[in-house]
């Protein structure tokens, strides 16, 4: 007897405690179709062609984005693709429900029956909704019939740029969103998490390699059509370009070609060759760096900050052709003058000889043989005609030649000498300009961007 009744109440246990499978299994049912009536329910005689509230209070729709991924940044085509996690919060009393359970997290199926704001994104070229291996789509409906409905969408947008300062440039690059059949009417957009927490973009997922991600902004504006007024919502990315690329491509080839074309003045100015190789072969450098730096950028009718650069040394490079042109003229018309005062030097000792022959004529023809031997040659005795001649023209008569000596090319030209000084000082000072100039004005426009 004791034994019966232990065995019926370790049965009354089991029953209590929901061991049997049979009672799990029927529970589970029971609780199936309950999930199943509440949503034949909710969607009875629902019409999803009317927004929440159709006639009376506006719609509100908070939104929120996750950047998973920024980039690329394209300067040329002016844009920019990142890779979001879009989510869309509203109220839809017509789902309210009440049940064992506070939120029904479905599935994708559920977004084509019922009404979903029809948001789109006014800057964007191409956007596209990622579908595998199945549509990429978050929908859950809480017991006060809020809805929470979220995509992964990868969005490519435009993004204006000013590259005045490139590529020392800074840009907010834009996101703007609305609903496009709605007016501020029937339908407003807010941020869910508030202005400075409704984008969030982790450091890992920006994957940028010219730019660095600075922070973003939000904001929201309105906008009047002949259709209505609609509310826009902006988000902006803040970008600031890297230098290290451009530095080592162009700026610090630029600096080293000038460098080199200025190393010409201390080159003596009878090496005319050298002198004209320097020269240019600097100038085709110059022009070499100057295309090449153009293929990075659109083909825009200003000239940026790099292509006055550029230009400043272009110009210091051929300055430096024409500054060795310039000694090479001056330094041959200074040879001719003392080339024409040496044959007028000459031109005087031969009409002084021959005054002193025909005095001579009468005298001894012996005496006069006798004195011309023994004495000197008239090209070596220039002073007793001309006290003073030129230093150069001394070399000449020494040498007897009427042709130019080497000597009056050799040496250094004053216009070198001041060249050696002048030209490193002022590429020095506009460097100095130059970088103080647009490294101060690109910190004011991004201070004035996040402001």
């Amino acid at each position: 007897m004791a034994f019966v009744f232990t065995f019926f109440f370790l049965s009354c246990v089991s029953n209590v405690w929901g061991n049997n499978p049979k009672s799990t299994e029927i529970d589970g049912n029971i609780y199936l179709d309950n999930i199943t009536r509440i949503l034949d329910r909710l969607l009875d005689g629902y019409d999803n062609r009317l927004r929440p509230g159709f006639g009376g209070p506006v719609t509100e729709v908070k939104t929120d984005i996750f950047v998973t991924s920024f980039g690329p940044v394209s300067d040329v085509e002016m844009e920019y693709t990142m890779d979001v996690f879009f989510r869309q919060t509203w109220i839809d009393e017509r789902l309210k429900f009440e049940g064992p359970i506070e939120i029904l997290r479905l599935n994708n199926l559920m977004v084509s029956k019922i009404w979903t704001p029809d948001t789109f994104f006014r800057n964007g070229k191409r956007s596209i909704s990622h579908n595998m291996t199945t549509p990429n789509k978050l929908f859950r409906i809480m017991q006060n019939g809020t809805i929470l409905y979220t995509m992964r969408l990868t969005i490519n947008a435009e993004c204006p740029m000013r590259l005045m300062n490139f590529p020392m440039d800074g840009h907010a690059c834009p996101l703007k969103f609305g609903s496009y059949a709605y007016p501020m009417s029937e339908i407003v957009y807010t941020w869910k998490k508030g202005p400075l927490f409704s984008v969030e973009v982790p450091e890992e997922s920006s994957s940028l390699l010219q730019y660095d991600l600075i922070g973003q902004t939000v904001s929201s504006e309105r906008l009047k059509s002949n259709t209505g007024e609609y509310v826009i919502m902006t988000v902006h990315f803040h970008l600031q370009r890297k230098m290290g690329f451009f530095l080592i491509q162009t700026y610090i080839p630029c600096i080293m070609t000038v460098i080199l074309a200025q190393v010409s003045f201390w080159i003596n100015k009878e090496s005319v060759p050298a002198r004209t190789v320097f020269g240019i072969t600097t100038v085709l450098t110059m022009t070499t760096l100057s295309i090449s730096a153009r293929h990075s950028l659109p083909k825009v009718s200003y000239a940026t900050a790099m292509d006055w650069f550029i230009a400043v040394c272009f110009a210091f490079v051929f300055s430096a052709l024409i500054e060795f042109a310039a000694v090479n003229y001056f330094s041959t018309l200074q040879a001719n003058r003392e080339l024409r005062k040496v044959a007028a030097i000459k031109a005087a000792q031969e009409a002084a000889e021959a005054g002193r022959s025909d005095g001579e004529s009468s005298s001894d023809a012996s005496s006069v043989l006798k004195k011309r031997m023994n004495s000197t040659p008239h090209f070596e005795r220039p002073a007793e005609v001309f006290p003073n001649p030129p230093v150069n023209a001394q070399a000449f008569l020494q040498q007897g030649s009427a042709v130019p000596s080497n000597n009056l090319l050799t040496g250094t030209s004053i216009i070198d000498k001041y060249s050696r000084i002048l030209f490193p000082l002022s590429f020095g000072a506009f460097n100095l300009v130059y970088w103080i100039v647009y490294l101060t004005k690109d910190t004011m426009e991004m201070t004035r961007d996040s402001v």
